[in-house]
Formats: structure tokens, sequence, C-alpha cells
């Protein structure tokens, strides 16, 4: 039997505090407005973006 090798690809930081934000939300615990309850993702899109732009930069491919 040969094993499989397993990557984690798992739902991460950010996946797991916006279910606990939406959970939060649902259940009354938070008073947030959804942008704020929906902040990690788009703040995640935000890291990523900045990352590649660093990376274009250092690497000369924009300037």
């Amino acid at each position: 039997m040969e094993s499989e090798n397993c990557n984690g690809n798992g739902i991460g930081f950010f996946g797991l505090l916006t279910l606990l934000f939406i959970f939060l939300k649902l259940t009354n615990h938070i008073n947030w407005s959804w942008i704020w309850v929906l902040s990690p993702l788009w703040i995640s899109l935000l890291i990523g973006i900045t990352f590649i732009v660093i990376a274009l930069i250092i690497n000369k491919k924009i300037i």
C-alpha cells in the first residue's frame, strides 16, 4: 500500500478568523458591521497583493 503525501492546504488563519467573526456576528455576540466581520478576507488579499508588488519591484519588472 502506497502512502499518500498530504499537503497542509487547510483553511488557514484568516479563514478561521473569518468563520469565527461570522459565528460571533450571527449569534449576536459582536455588533460589528459586515465589512469588519469579513475584514480578514480583504486584509489577507491586500497583504498578498503587497507582497506581489514588492517582489515585482525588487525584480525590476515594473519600474
